[in-house]
């Protein structure tokens, strides 16, 4: 089977009109992701957050990343425990990475199941990256499968983020022309992430988030020193990245969906646990520092 070309890219990045913001920083819904506690338990995990100040959280569902919920063996019973224990800290859980390799059926199946897991914590959006699909019959695979997930996703109220991540999508501008062939607006948009826009491609994430604006649900507020290539990815504000002027031009466009606040450290992997807690308070702290409600 032959793929069908994608379409030809005359997308412009939206423009923003003068003017005040659309929408108030402070009432905006900030994020903790258990990525910054990523070798600890989900009970670490989510401690560390509460105690840092976050309200809502994105949880890690992603097999042989960062696996706070392994969606391959998790059991319902456990499902309703992380649910009582986010209750009793007092953490609404707001979205699920549940990245999987989607041009493979084991992934379909394993994101499938992520979005199950999201519905059944209550969430809103399941985050994804496209795979790494590299042959025709592999990315024909992907857009197919990509359907049938947001069936199921649109059934459970459910929207997907797929990420500015890897070969397929590591920029808007590129991934613009992947969401406009699936389509499904009312399901699919883009989880943006600054700091793997720059890792992978060395782009520029305040030309490049324009393109994803039209169909933004979900933005990973990950910094980045080094860039391409480089993987240090530190509380945001501590980096290199103009993250006060990324939320500058959302508040412009009137985003109204979760910001996900990430750390992923360096290549030197993940510190011990107070380390960790350090971070996600840091974290916090900047976040505050940028006009943000945490």
């Amino acid at each position: 089977m032959t793929s069908s070309p994608l379409p030809s890219g005359n997308h412009r990045p939206a423009t923003l009109s003068p003017g005040h913001p659309d929408t108030r920083r402070g009432d905006r819904v900030v994020l903790g992701s258990t990525i910054v506690f990523a070798p600890y338990t989900i009970d670490q995990a989510l401690e560390g957050l509460a105690e840092a100040g976050y309200r809502a959280c994105e949880i890690g569902a992603v097999k042989g990343w960062f696996e706070h919920i392994d969606p391959d063996t998790v059991s319902d019973a456990e499902i309703d425990r992380v649910g009582r224990k986010l209750n009793n800290l007092g953490i609404t859980p707001v979205s699920l990475s549940g990245h999987a390799q989607l041009q493979t059926e084991e992934g379909a199946a394993r994101f499938g199941r992520a979005i199950d897991i999201a519905a059944a914590l209550g969430m809103e959006i399941v985050n994804t990256y496209t795979g790494d699909a590299k042959t025709e019959d592999e990315r024909d695979a992907y857009f197919a499968n990509v359907a049938e997930l947001c069936d199921l996703a649109a059934r459970h109220g459910l929207k997907i983020g797929m990420e500015t991540d890897s070969n397929m999508l590591p920029t808007a501008e590129i991934g613009v022309a992947i969401l406009d062939r699936i389509g499904r607006p009312d399901v699919l948009g883009f989880n943006y992430d600054p700091g793997n826009v720059v890792y992978y491609a060395g782009a520029d994430p305040v030309t490049d988030v324009r393109f994803a604006l039209p169909r933004l649900v979900h933005f990973h507020f990950k910094d980045n020193i080094g860039g391409k290539g480089v993987f240090n990815f530190p509380p945001p504000g501590d980096g290199e990245l103009d993250m006060s002027g990324l939320l500058a031009i959302l508040d412009e466009a009137g985003y109204s969906g979760p910001i996900s606040a990430e750390v992923e450290f360096d290549e030197r992997g993940w510190p011990d646990y107070d380390a960790c807690r350090a971070a996600a308070k840091r974290s916090v702290e900047n976040l505050r520092g940028m006009g943000l409600s945490v």
